[in-house]
């Protein structure tokens, strides 16, 4: 151990920095942080020279994404050793190895998984260096995405469950736990950084925000990234922000830095943010070759900056001799190779597996993952299929807000938020009341951010909590897509090590006699293309109730679409069938018995089938689907195995829409018993308007429904 020396200040901004008599900071192990660092270091050095020229590897074991973390390596290994609370979670990017391998990351696992072999980050399903770490008892590292600045909000979302868990649920275990994110100074000009940002702010979140800057996006320089190329003296005017600037290649400066602000966060001051410059000591990646925008005298001056050696001459020899380095070097050398030898001793992933984990699989024995509610928690919200007896009808709108109502009052791991949701009760009104009722912790709005709403629904449900998040209208879920793929592509991409099942309810579709192209938008089956989602869309109270239950005690994520038509007005109104109702995901309801023709729709336009199968006399079989993702083909199949002929009427693109890939299978599946081809009747591949002229146009009404059935009944 040592004292940390004061850190040197640059450009004239002050730092704190312990006194030089400070007593030493028993939280860094440096004989540890200098194995980490040299660990890091071999790590790289062996897969960069795989990749020039496949000297240490055998081609079949070849990395095919490499990405080196040589020049980040000391100080995230320093930072590492902060990272300690039992509830600490860091949400990494592609250079975090050298903090991963700080909190246990194995050295198999850290061959492994950029190797592509059998178990590792994600069993060969993902880039290596898309990481992730669970831990149950101890600090885990949220799996990280592949896109840049993704893993900012998740992690917000983390620092606010944090608080959720001691001050809502009682939970004194997580009291002084942060959320540590790390980034490039890339990300920080990225829409996740801000919305991050906005909310750690506003809310004065437990979280740290580390950015290592390089100075480099790939071959873009920093200011072209943040105006003058400093985001901390950028931020420094900033309400509720610690920030502080250093140097990443001076240890002592950097352990200084990174522990004021931990300390910062854990004492429940707010959230800080740390700048560090470090070298970028090698091309971007393994395919990238950086002397094609950087000279030879830009490559040197950082190689000068090596922060390796000025770690070792930090240690030696006030902390450790020369020998002790030497033997240090060796034992890295020993347990490197070791890993390395295990790594390749691995078997390949197992084809046979690779479509496990898109759902949960809670069959007997399969392992659960880590984020959303228990088995037990779920197991113990158990609802029933059976609708109540002699219940009031109620509209859309109230059937909603009832089962949140209900929701929330039976677990308290609960939360429902999005814009305009607490004070005002949503622009629909669904959460109307909820705020008073359960106060503001649990039912809140949020910043102007789709992508914050969605991002932290992530963090707070791999938290263990049960997020319900609306997005204001389906169109404005567009910023949010990013986060949402890989909300649904968690569990997979993670073979099951962690999941994040979150609700997102979701208006959309044309209004009572008014459409446009931003409100109205349908666009339903861009969901059912997300890997992992369940996408409900309910034609009516009852239906809405069961399936919002349902997923809102599950294990997937899901899309709840509600049909503006439906929330403006009575129609859909039903009796509300129970607190304990359930609905689950992928049965269809035949809602009329018919002998002749197979009708299948959902949402608001089940009701225009209805009212145009009036004129058939039970000819027409009608069948609501209630979901798209999964879909009941079992349902639809044995209807047009019965009646020889199917119509599909829904209000998304004709082109492409999802009534496409439901005549793909009955013309498949159901070929020898149609009487007449299938048919669609859809919005032809124009924007919602907003005359509503022009909206009697492009949808569906009753009469075009009744004479397509008319004519394919005719054929």
């Amino acid at each position: 151990m040592t004292t940390l020396p004061p850190p040197v200040p640059r450009g004239g901004r002050s730092r704190s920095a312990p006194r030089p008599d400070a007593a030493p900071d028993a939280r860094f192990d440096w004989r540890r942080i200098a194995y980490t660092a040299l660990v890091s270091r071999a790590l790289d050095d062996i897969e960069e020279s795989t990749n020039r020229n496949r000297a240490n590897v055998p081609r079949e074991h070849v990395v095919l994404y490499q990405f080196s973390a040589r020049g980040h390596d000391v100080a995230q290994a320093i930072l590492g050793s902060l990272i300690s609370h039992p509830h600490d979670a860091a949400s990494a990017y592609y250079r975090s190895r050298p903090m991963l391998l700080s909190l246990g990351l194995s050295l198999d696992d850290a061959f492994a998984s950029p190797l592509g072999r059998a178990g590792g980050f994600s069993d060969g399903r993902d880039i290596g260096v898309v990481c992730n770490l669970p831990n149950r008892e101890g600090p885990i590292v949220l799996p990280m995405s592949g896109d840049v600045g993704s893993q900012y909000t998740p992690c917000a979302g983390w620092a606010q469950a944090i608080r959720y868990h001691t001050e809502v649920l009682g939970d004194r275990s997580w009291n002084g736990a942060i959320g540590v994110v790390l980034g490039g100074e890339g990300s920080v000009a990225t829409n996740g950084f801000w919305s991050a940002l906005t909310m750690a702010t506003t809310l004065s979140l437990p979280m740290l925000f580390y950015i290592e800057d390089n100075g480099l996006g790939i071959s873009v320089r920093g200011d072209m990234q943040t105006p003058g190329g400093d985001i901390a003296r950028n931020l420094a005017s900033f309400a509720n922000l610690l920030t502080r600037d250093g140097d990443g290649t001076n240890p002592g400066e950097s352990a200084s830095l990174l522990a004021e602000c931990v300390d910062h966060v854990r004492s429940g001051k707010g959230p800080a943010l740390v700048r560090l410059t470090v070298p970028r000591l090698c091309s971007h990646s393994g395919p990238d070759n950086q002397r094609g925008y950087r000279t030879d005298a830009e490559i040197n001056a950082d190689a000068q900056r090596d922060p390796l050696p000025r770690l070792k001459d930090f240690l030696v020899p006030t902390q450790l001799s020369e020998d002790d380095w030497t033997a240090l070097e060796k034992e890295v050398a020993r347990d490197v190779h070791a890993g390395l030898d295990a790594a390749r001793a691995r078997p390949n992933p197992d084809p046979a597996t690779v479509a496990r984990w898109v759902y949960a699989d809670d069959s007997p024995g399969s392992p659960e993952a880590f984020g959303g509610l228990s088995r037990e928690e779920r197991a113990a919200l158990d609802g029933t299929e059976e609708q109540a007896e002699a219940q009031d009808v109620v509209r859309f709108a109230e059937a909603v807000r009832r089962t949140l109502r209900r929701e929330l009052d039976v677990n308290k791991k609960v939360l429902v938020f999005g814009e305009d949701v607490g004070r005002k009760g949503g622009v629909h009104l669904v959460t109307e009341g909820l705020q008073k009722q359960f106060g503001d912790q649990r039912v809140f709005d949020t910043s102007l951010s789709e992508e914050g709403i969605i991002g932290r629904s992530v963090g707070m449900a791999i938290a263990g909590l049960m997020p319900v998040a609306e997005i204001q209208f389906r169109k404005y879920a567009d910023p949010a897509a990013e986060q949402l793929n890989n909300c649904g592509t968690l569990r997979w991409r993670t073979a099951n090590r962690f999941a994040a099942p979150i609700v997102v309810r979701m208006p959309g579709g044309f209004g009572k006699d008014v459409g446009d192209p931003w409100h109205s938008l349908s666009d339903e089956v861009r969901f059912a293309h997300m890997y992992g989602w369940q996408v409900a869309i309910p034609s009516n109270a009852a239906d809405a109730v069961g399936l919002l239950r349902s997923a809102m005690r599950g294990a997937n994520p899901t899309i709840f679409f509600e049909h503006r038509s439906l929330l403006m007005t009575s129609d859909g109104s039903s009796r509300y069938p129970g607190d304990d109702y359930v609905i689950p995901f992928g049965t269809a309801n035949v809602v009329r018995a018919g002998t002749d023709i197979t009708v299948v729709s959902w949402g608001a336009l089940v009701h225009r089938c209805a009212a145009a199968a009036n004129a058939f006399q039970g000819r027409v079989e009608l069948i609501d689907l209630r979901t798209i993702a999964p879909w009941d083909r079992t349902v639809v199949l044995e209807s047009v195995r019965k009646t020889g002929r199917c119509l599909i009427a829904h209000e998304d693109n004709l082109t492409a829409g999802f009534g496409a890939e439901i005549a793909a299978t009955v013309a498949k599946d159901a070929f020898w018993y149609l009487d007449a081809p299938v048919d669609r009747v859809a919005v032809e591949d124009v924007p919602m308007p907003y005359h509503p002229i022009l909206l009697d146009a492009v949808l569906p009404t009753v009469e075009l429904i009744g004479a397509r059935i008319d004519a394919i009944l005719s054929a």
